[in-house]
């Protein structure tokens, strides 16, 4: 790789690797419903006025402003809105490594949306990967439901189920923001649309739900909504979209090996979280999982 692919490659690792631990500094004060809905209202805001900056053309059909809406939905809304449910319940870097599911979430989908074919290799590196969370997930599900101090004993199974259910609406929104990418309208302009949708749907939620607009007091809560925001949708998105340009999709996939790595790491440092021997076996096992199932695409 040459120096700005490498460049692009690590910046995509270490941005969206750092992610999940910035969510952590949104949770608590405010609800996640809403963090979501500032995150990425910010976000849109910021793009619409770099399309408009750059002369992209923001003008498309009205077909594709409902495969937008869909995008926008699944990926940008409640993705992100069950992922940072989940890590009320879960430290960030086992969120980062159960939701490197994706890759074959990805494939399923592939197959069922896109007649994509799905190999025995996939199928063996899926088992794994499965196995590996398993065994990753027990010792924290065990830790939790047995510690007196723990007022919600089932907090380690429900922030399982919120990361899966997550996993699986991104899935969707890359099955259609892959219909999306191959329609010719500018990447920025697609995001931003999709990223405006999906706020729109979840302040929808928002309203119906009741759930309070208040805003974090704390200069953590404000710093980590910029960076969330600029780094972690705008940049992150964009360096990651270009390497698929650039080296393409194969190649590129192979970040979601390490980018669970980098949110674990910064999870044993600044959130205390406890290794094991089985979860040390379990997230080998996924990075194995991986590891084979892109490695034969």
């Amino acid at each position: 790789m040459n120096a700005l692919n490498s460049a692009l490659y690590l910046a995509t690792i270490l941005i969206w690797g750092s992610t999940w631990l910035a969510i952590t500094y949104q949770l608590g004060e405010v609800d996640p419903l809403v963090s979501v809905i500032y995150r990425m209202a910010l976000a849109s805001g910021l793009l619409f006025i770099w399309c408009w900056l750059r002369d992209i053309p923001l003008r498309i059909s009205t077909r594709d402003h409902r495969f937008m809406a869909a995008q926008g939905c699944f990926l940008f809304g409640l993705n992100y809105w069950t992922i940072y449910w989940s890590e009320v319940y879960l430290p960030s870097g086992l969120v980062a490594v159960i939701f490197s599911l994706l890759v074959f979430f990805n494939i399923i989908n592939g197959r069922i949306f896109l007649n994509h074919p799905v190999t025995l290799s996939t199928v063996v590196g899926g088992l794994i990967g499965l196995t590996g969370i398993c065994m990753l997930f027990y010792p924290e599900f065990a830790l939790l439901s047995h510690s007196e101090s723990n007022s919600n004993p089932n907090g380690a199974l429900i922030g399982f189920g919120l990361a899966f259910v997550a996993v699986i609406f991104a899935s969707l929104g890359n099955i259609v923001a892959t219909r999306n990418g191959n329609t010719g309208i500018s990447v920025w302009a697609i995001n931003a649309w999709s990223i405006f949708y999906g706020t729109a749907i979840l302040a929808l939620i928002a309203l119906v739900t009741g759930a309070e607009f208040s805003y974090g007091s704390t200069l953590e809560y404000s710093l980590s909504l910029i960076y969330l925001s600029v780094f972690g949708t705008i940049l992150a998105f964009g360096a990651y979209l270009k390497l698929l340009i650039n080296i393409g999709p194969s190649r590129a996939g192979y970040t979601s090996l390490i980018i669970p790595f980098v949110a674990i790491i910064l999870s044993t440092l600044f959130e205390d979280y406890q290794w094991t021997l089985l979860a040390a076996g379990g997230f080998m096992l996924v990075a194995l999982g991986n590891y084979i199932v892109l490695k034969r695409r």
